[in-house]
């Protein structure tokens, strides 16, 4: 997946000067002005960031970040706000799960960061998630393979090291490997 990122702000302006500011960043930026627009886009395509504004004509920013914390899990989270409150700030970290929150006017620099670290924590995230599938696809491959030869996935190591499998002889290994070189072939 690219590094798609999406921008939403009620003000036209605001999502010009995000775009300025990650210009010469290597993502792919998607803008909308509303939260309702957003979730359209959504639907029919994915993004590993999405920063929003709180203050939005329509669906507010946390309610709008809460929903893509339910729909989308996944998806980074940042907002921006011109108006940062108290309440809305705890309403937003704790119903959208925000990872970053920025007041109007960011720092550029902090919110290219905040963004590439975005980005590296959903990959991070997404290898994790891929690395969990291959474990447990393993862990029911031995499984199947402790039903079919009992005793096959207990291993003990000998006092040099080596593995030893006590219980198989050398004559149902050999067997084993062959029947499993049939199979492959």
């Amino acid at each position: 997946m690219k590094n798609r990122i999406l921008l939403v702000d009620d003000e036209s302006n605001v999502l010009s000067a995000l775009k300025r500011a990650l210009f010469d960043e290597p993502l792919d930026i998607v803008s909308v002005t509303s939260a309702e627009e957003a979730l359209e886009i959504m639907a029919k395509d994915s993004f590993k960031v999405v920063v929003s504004d709180e203050r939005m004509i329509g669906m507010q920013g946390a309610e709008f970040l809460a929903q893509v914390r339910a729909v989308y899990p996944h998806t980074i989270r940042i907002m921006l706000t011109g108006h940062a409150t108290l309440e809305a700030a705890m309403k937003a970290v704790n119903e959208g799960e925000i990872y970053r929150f920025f007041a109007k006017p960011w720092d550029d620099q902090n919110l290219k960061f905040a963004i590439r670290s975005a980005v590296e924590k959903y990959d991070l995230e997404a290898e994790n998630r891929r690395l969990l599938d291959t474990v447990k696809q393993q862990s029911l491959e031995i499984k199947v393979l402790e039903k079919r030869y009992p005793g096959i996935s207990r291993v003990e190591k000998d006092g040099s090291g080596v593995f030893v499998l006590p219980d198989i002889s050398d004559a149902e290994i050999a067997s084993m490997l062959a029947e499993c070189e049939k199979e492959v072939c």
